[in-house]
């Protein structure tokens, strides 16, 4: 395949995406340019790929579900989540502002990209853009629940999880948060605790099997309008991942639970403009990235 080299990173920013909470691994892919050709290979896993591989029909089957991106890319996120979770799991706890204006930068150069692929302007267009700029909005009004460790749970979290995560602008990693279970599973991908991972990942293959066709439909059917709803839950989701904010919380049963934030504007000193320069950063990442989309 060419420029494999260049997949795989997308792959690794996809998933580098994905350990954040409040960034979409689905905005990688759709500004890289590997959106649309990711869910049509999801879409193809169905039963008939049973009765072919029962057939011996392989040579079929690899070209069905394009597995030769799949794999490719695949690897790229699974590299980039398992070297990164420590890493990221550190940066989030002690240099959480800095972490968060890095990938705040990169979801406003996303919007722009998201935003560009629309080639028309109407008032559905207008329209679709609010709705999901407010659903964005409104998640990050949601309180947390609390953990779950119940298998049954943890493979619905998977469902829910992974369908955000291909949705551009919706993160998983913040759902998994919402659900009470972002923790437990970044820990379980840290310490491979295969007692929660297998359950999750069993989740995350019901979801793209589901997920996947409902997003091909839609852009088969409405894309302009599926755009539009993406880019502005891309805009909308900036509100979740603003650096300066604090958690407010209550104690259950000796256990703290957030139940919101207090936004503000920082002070002007060296770690504002050290969050500037690394929000820039970010901008200017998401336009090589798109630089890698154009060379296909």
């Amino acid at each position: 395949m060419k420029n494999a080299a260049g997949l795989f990173l997308k792959g690794v920013a996809m998933g580098a995406a994905n350990v954040i909470p409040g960034v979409s691994g689905g905005t990688i892919a759709f500004i890289s340019g590997i959106y649309e050709r990711l869910i049509k290979a999801l879409k193809s896993f169905d039963l008939s790929l049973l009765s072919s591989l029962m057939q011996g029909q392989i040579r079929q089957v690899t070209e069905k579900i394009d597995l030769k991106f799949l794999s490719i890319l695949f690897s790229g996120i699974a590299v980039s989540i398992f070297s990164l979770a420590h890493l990221l799991e550190y940066a989030l706890q002690f240099y959480e502002v800095f972490t968060l204006a890095f990938f705040f930068g990169l979801i406003v150069a996303s919007t722009l990209g998201v935003a560009r692929q629309i080639s028309k302007f109407s008032l559905g267009i207008l329209t679709t853009f609010l709705i999901g700029f407010i659903m964005a909005i409104s998640i990050a009004f949601l309180t947390p629940a609390a953990a779950n460790d119940h298998w049954l749970y943890v493979i619905l979290c998977g469902v829910v999880a992974i369908s955000s995560m291909i949705l551009p602008g919706l993160s998983g990693s913040y759902i998994l948060l919402l659900m009470g279970n972002y923790v437990l599973m970044l820990q379980s991908i840290s310490h491979f605790h295969f007692k929660f991972l297998i359950p999750f990942a069993l989740g995350c293959l019901l979801g793209l099997v589901i997920f996947s066709r409902l997003l091909s439909y839609l852009f088969d059917h409405f894309k302009e309008v599926t755009i539009s709803l993406l880019t502005g839950f891309v805009a909308g989701s900036l509100l979740i991942i603003w650096p300066w904010k604090t958690t407010n919380y209550i104690t259950i049963e000796a256990r703290q639970k957030a139940i919101g934030y207090d936004w503000y504007f920082p002070s002007f000193d060296a770690d504002l403009l050290i969050g500037m320069v690394l929000m820039l950063l970010g901008f200017t990442v998401v336009f090589g990235i798109e630089r890698l989309g154009a060379k296909g």
